[in-house]
């Protein structure tokens, strides 16, 4: 009997070849955004879970407050490792410290390359359960040993052995090859470590990291942690709150309290708003899930409405067959093994159209993502997915279809009624409130992005490029690099800082003013500069004056930007004293405030001071108007000079600040391109449903013309049903987007404004999109010939 099914299924599909390719075309875009976005959530959460300790794996954070206002940050000091080490020795199977991800060069013989890398304690390898190519885990155990990716290894070493080989780091040690590690998939939250190096060196080659091992107030590094089998991440939590703050001297009441950050929610789970956990990447999964089972739904309602539509066509076929004995059960079957055929036709089709889009979807989703063929849940998933997909389209038109009467049918009494249509209507309703809702949320989505690239950034970008202080080759030699630097021609300055302009990597307390509160605990950032810093990067004065060579005071001299003299509510700030790590300070001038961080957010208050010892950043700017790649070849040569044993790294400062919107504009993106497939499929439907809607009209269509009735008449007749549709989808779209934009633009503290036009632009263009889609057939039939249309009368 299924063998009929089929035949019969593909028989009807060959006979009505332009029903067919609508919803075949339809549900294969719909299948193929399934399967695209099916990829994407599985890539998003399988973050990570390559890790064999997967679930016992945490980060210790930090929630910490300042002036009423909690921050949450995974920077840790060092001495809570031993502290968590010796007491809660129970509850953590393992526990590692580690810097942060930083870039070194990294040179063996003639081939010097820049990659990221940390140091850390020997049991880091062994609790992420690195895959070992060659060596063992324990190869950090040395002071100066070094583990390697596959991936870097060949490119330092070739097809040569690594093992035991020497690298020299930074110009300053050299280390010995104990292992090579596979590379971390790039679904991986520490995917960009190429090293690691024990802890142990790091102590040997930066001084303030020693100092820092009995320093409680000094959040500058990194804690994994294993938990013990049978630990449970609420108990240590509720254990170890108050470790870090049983150690602080008085008045650093910053009330930290430390708690786990597990790896299962490293990626997904990575947003904290005053101290709670707010989501993160979640949301996103949910969003595109929900829009790709929109998308989808939307094929299947092409499938039921050009279906029903095709409901008197098929009656008289439906009527014999009951005269001969079919019962509705045999219909009902014959209904949904043509719904299910063409939903494996399409099926197969989608996945032809996965593999030609993946690679730029990739591109698009900075993924690496590729189609799973050996793993069974994928096909069985796919394939429960397809079976699913086609009895939902096909089972409103088949329990339709085989309720006909034969009786009524054979005698041509058989009428669809006035309320035959109104499924297809709410249908089509139901469409177009999907995609007027993902243009209105897309054109918002872009708006919020444009709104915080056109925020001022308080500093010109142009021409500026960083270059960091990675050797010691580097360091001392400020005024003979910066004089070479500017007698090349391409360099109109250069500056030293302590972060470059796209970060603020330190944050301080311990600042005192007259007039301060005295239960505020005060936290700024606070960037060390050089004296040419200001005229480099092109800040902007409110009032007072720059750093000068002219005013030796200049030493405890500070620089605030806006924000930082809000957030100390210092009348007429020039000229007063702050005290800071007991040394007095005079600010000097007020700048106007510099989008350092992420432009979604408030500016943070930020203190500059003059420190040479302190400076790592190098900022350069460029010459307008001469050749890039000419001038940057002359300071190349500069930086050869002076640091003959490292590779010129440099970063373009507009290049950097465009990555902070690098996330946003994938969504934005991403959501516009499931936009267009939407709206093409809505349309795909409306112009099967128009076709169709001039067929039954078409003697009605002849005599209206024999009347006198013009095309525009005709035109119009035929297009009003559609253009109401549009707009009761039009009325139910805007609040549901209003709400749906709100509650997404309230995570932004900086953040556009949802205007009026948005909604009438999306309308408009709905409305256009539909004209545009149903006109074809319209005008086709208007301008048919009547004669042939009335002939048979």
């Amino acid at each position: 009997m299924i063998r009929n099914y089929i035949k019969i299924a593909f028989r009807n599909l060959l006979k009505n070849k332009a029903y067919s390719s609508i919803n075949i075309l339809g549900l294969s875009v719909g299948m193929a955004v399934a399967i695209l976005i099916g990829l994407w959530i599985y890539d998003e959460l399988s973050y990570d879970k390559f890790h064999t300790n997967y679930d016992r794996l945490a980060q210790v954070y930090q929630n910490q407050t300042f002036s009423g206002t909690t921050s949450t940050s995974a920077a840790i000091p060092v001495p809570l490792a031993g502290e968590l080490r010796t007491k809660y020795a129970a509850d953590f199977k393992s526990l590692a410290l580690a810097s942060w991800n930083f870039e070194h060069i990294l040179a063996f013989e003639d081939k010097k390359f820049t990659k990221e890398g940390m140091f850390t304690e020997p049991e880091l390898p062994q609790m992420l359960s690195l895959k070992m190519i060659q060596g063992t885990l324990d190869g950090l155990k040395d002071p100066s040993s070094i583990l390697i990716t596959k991936s870097l290894a060949e490119t330092l070493f070739g097809d040569t052995d690594p093992i035991n080989k020497i690298i020299k780091l930074d110009n300053k040690t050299t280390l010995k090859v104990t292992g090579v590690y596979e590379d971390l998939p790039y679904n991986s939250t520490l995917h960009s470590t190429s090293f690691l190096i024990p802890w142990e060196k790091y102590l040997t080659l930066q001084n303030w990291v020693k100092e820092s091992q009995t320093q409680w107030n000094n959040n500058s590094f990194q804690l994994f942690v294993q938990i013990a089998d049978k630990a449970e991440y609420g108990k240590i939590n509720s254990k170890i709150k108050n470790v870090v703050q049983s150690h602080r001297a008085k008045g650093e009441d910053d009330k930290p309290v430390a708690f786990l950050h597990p790896m299962s929610q490293w990626h997904l789970y990575s947003e904290f708003k005053n101290g709670i956990n707010i989501g993160g990447r979640i949301q996103f999964v949910w969003l595109f899930g929900i829009i790709g089972t929109f998308v989808l739904l939307l094929a299947c309602i092409n499938f039921m409405n050009l279906s029903t539509a095709r409901s008197e066509k098929r009656a008289k076929e439906v009527g014999i067959r009951k005269a001969i004995g079919s019962v509705r059960q045999q219909l009902i079957g014959q209904f949904l093994s043509e719904s299910l055929v063409i939903a494996g036709i399409a099926f197969l089709v989608g996945v032809f159209l996965v593999l030609c889009t993946l690679p730029w979807f990739n591109t698009l989703a900075d993924k690496e993502m590729s189609i799973l063929w050996t793993n069974p849940v994928f096909w069985i998933s796919c394939l429960t997915f397809t079976a699913f997909t086609g009895l939902i389209s096909g089972s409103y038109p088949a329990f339709y279809l085989s309720s006909f009467q034969p009786v009524k049918v054979l005698k041509g009494t058989f009428k669809a009624g006035r309320l035959a249509s109104l499924p297809r209507k709410v249908l089509v309703v139901v469409q177009f409130t999907v995609s007027v809702s993902l243009i209105i949320g897309t054109i918002i989505v872009f708006r919020q992005i444009q709104y915080a690239k056109n925020r001022p950034i308080g500093y010109d970008r142009e021409g500026l490029i960083t270059v960091m202080m990675n050797t010691p080759e580097l360091y001392g030699h400020y005024d003979v690099l910066r004089s070479d630097l500017i007698k090349t021609g391409a360099v109109e300055n250069m500056s030293e800082s302590s972060s470059p302009t796209t970060g603020v990597w330190s944050n301080q307390i311990g600042f005192d003013w007259e007039g301060k509160d005295p239960n505020m605990l005060a936290l700024f950032g606070t960037i060390a500069v050089t004296h040419d810093y200001g005229k480099t990067v092109g800040w902007q004065f409110k009032e007072g004056r720059d750093f000068s060579r002219e005013y030796a005071t200049d030493s405890v001299g500070f620089v605030f930007n806006e924000a930082a003299v809000k957030y100390a509510g210092i009348k007429d700030p020039v000229g007063k004293t702050v005290r800071f790590n007991d040394k007095k300070y005079t600010i000097i001038g007020i700048i106007k405030d510099m989008v350092m961080e992420s432009p979604f957010d408030p500016i943070k208050p930020t203190i500059f001071l003059l420190d040479y010892g302190w400076a790592n950043v190098i900022t350069i700017k460029m010459k307008a108007g001469i050749n890039s790649k000419n001038a940057l070849a002359k300071v190349e040569a500069v930086f050869k000079k002076h640091n003959p044993g490292s590779p010129f790294d440099f970063k373009f400062v507009d290049k950097e600040y465009e990555q902070k919107f690098r996330a946003e504009e994938r969504i934005g993106t991403l959501a516009s391109f499931f936009a267009s497939l939407a709206i093409f499929i809505s349309c795909l439907g409306l112009f099967g449903l128009a076709s169709f809607m001039a067929e039954q009209r078409t003697k009605e269509i002849g005599i209206r013309k024999v009347l006198g009735a013009s095309v525009v008449n005709l035109w119009q007749l035929l297009s009003k049903d559609f253009v109401t549709l549009v707009i009761i989808s039009f009325l139910i779209a805007v609040p549901i987007a209003y709400f749906t934009m709100s509650q997404w633009l309230e995570k932004y503290e900086y953040r556009s404004e949802i205007s009026w036009w948005v909604f009438v632009l999306s309308g408009v263009g709905a409305m256009v999109i539909t004209l545009l889609t149903v006109s074809f057939q319209a005008i086709k039939a208007a301008l048919a010939n009547p004669v042939k249309s009335l002939r048979s009368e």
